[in-house]
């Protein structure tokens, strides 16, 4: 098995170590002083499981690599479309390519079935821009349940879970999932094949459109917006407007929200992946998390006064971050 993974930071990296470990031929692609540690000493890998050190190849240059099996994306979703460059030489007629990503998927109608079989969702795939790079027959979803942060150049820090679990959008068992579900495992990662991804994505976004664009605003840890009364309010009525566009859409997330914001306050001091984009100066990916939910509860005609309110103001944020 050939896998390239495109977006090699944390969680990319860590994968990419993990199947290497399983004797899988893997490629990481990544730049910078993270890339020149990679290629000199290979990946690190701090973990409570074990460290190790994974000895991939890796590179900024994706012609060197040729096609593959399995592209696993490790960039952040607002990075898709203008990704052709980079993931084209790694593509041949089959390719499969494993997203990933919070949010909701650019494919997430792709064979759906249904009123709204084949919709494009605006918000995540503008104009088709991420459909034309990456053509959704292409598609294996991820929902990433592991959390990482880089260390520092080339070392990844597994803080918890090791759960990837992929999905093709038609539901389907396909022997590509198992394949790259056998191969995963192997690595010592958990990566069920789930016939209904969709389920999966709405309980990981129960968190992230809620707690994400909060702590970006109040610049505030989980454990810190769990033990303010009025923003656990707040975030309660965020989760409660996102399960009723979930069940419009015949999902089923199985977890009540006081079981989610007890999960969440274990967690402690961690700041979200949208505050420390804040902090670093990157832009925050946003439009998948909240923006296509308002999208979602148009099509669907569900009301979701709170989800509009905190996404009209994270938006701004955005766009002052970026200015």
């Amino acid at each position: 098995m050939k896998v390239a993974v495109l977006g090699a930071g944390a969680i990319g990296a860590y994968v990419g170590a993990a199947l290497h470990r399983a004797g899988a031929d893997v490629h990481l692609i990544a730049r910078g002083p993270h890339l020149a540690a990679m290629r000199q000493h290979g990946v690190r890998v701090l973990s409570p499981r074990g460290d190790f050190t994974a000895r991939a190849h890796a590179t900024d240059d994706p012609a060197e690599i040729g096609p593959v099996d399995f592209v696993f994306l490790g960039l952040k979703a607002n990075s898709y479309a203008a990704c052709g460059p980079l993931i084209e030489p790694l593509l041949h007629d089959t390719t499969a390519v494993v997203a990933a990503q919070n949010g909701i998927p650019w494919w997430y109608f792709h064979r759906h079935g249904g009123p709204h079989d084949g919709h494009r969702v605006e918000s995540v795939d503008p104009d088709g821009a991420v459909s034309a790079v990456l053509a959704p027959e292409r598609a294996i979803g991820c929902v990433v349940y592991a959390a990482t942060e880089l260390e520092g150049p080339g070392v990844v820090r597994h803080l918890e879970g090791t759960r990837f679990s992929i999905g093709e959008p038609d539901r389907s068992v396909s022997k590509r999932c198992l394949d790259l579900s056998e191969a995963m495992i192997a690595g010592g990662l958990k990566c069920p094949v789930e016939p209904d991804l969709r389920n999966d994505i709405w309980l990981k976004l129960l968190g992230n459109i809620s707690f994400n664009p909060i702590s970006a605003l109040a610049r505030a840890t989980m454990r810190q917006m769990c033990l303010h009364g009025g923003t656990r309010k707040v975030i309660e009525i965020m989760m409660t407007e996102t399960l009723s566009v979930a069940q419009a859409l015949g999902c089923e997330v199985g977890i009540s929200i006081e079981r989610r914001l007890a999960g969440a306050e274990k967690v402690g001091d961690h700041r979200t992946s949208t505050l420390q984009d804040l902090e670093r100066g990157k832009p925050l990916e946003l439009d998948v998390l909240l923006a296509a939910v308002v999208e979602l509860a148009e099509i669907t005609g569900v009301e979701v006064p709170t989800l509009r309110t905190v996404h009209a103001i994270s938006d701004l944020l955005a766009l002052r971050s970026a200015a």
